[in-house]
């Protein structure tokens, strides 16, 4: 009798005690990486969304800076004038406008033209815009 308990207490092995805390433990490390997953793909959809952002503006800037001093698509103001913005995109996530204005003296050979980009989406709690600004020579 002494042999076997000896025996059964130099065994090795897991007892069931340390089994279930274990599994405890690997399964809190599962739910915390599993909730990084959404995190994760709303910031990639947030970064998609500036990213076409920035394509928009310059776009509208590469578009503008062909155009001639005289052409009405540069003429002093806010552009669109009768809708205000430009929808843009399959799904209307991003709005357009432009606002040139001609620099004051002795820099009246330039205007200055602002293109921004307003979106929203993605779990953004308000609309962001960027800004894209250059400068056209006469």
């Amino acid at each position: 009798m002494r042999q076997t308990s000896a025996l059964l207490r130099d065994s090795r092995g897991f007892t069931l005690v340390e089994m279930l805390i274990a599994i405890i433990v690997l399964a809190v490390g599962i739910l915390a990486v599993g909730r990084m997953f959404p995190a994760g793909t709303r910031a990639q959809v947030q970064d998609r969304l500036l990213t076409g952002a920035n394509s928009y503006a310059q776009e509208k800037l590469e578009d503008l800076s062909t155009k001639s001093w005289a052409d009405t698509a540069l003429s002093v103001g806010t552009h669109p004038s009768a809708t205000g913005k430009e929808i843009l995109g399959s799904t209307n996530q991003w709005q357009r406008s432009y606002v040139v204005a001609l620099m004051a003296a002795p820099m009246d050979n330039l205007k200055k033209v602002d293109v921004t980009v307003t979106y929203s989406g993605a779990g953004l709690q308000s609309q962001r815009s960027i800004v894209a600004t250059t400068y056209l020579r006469k």
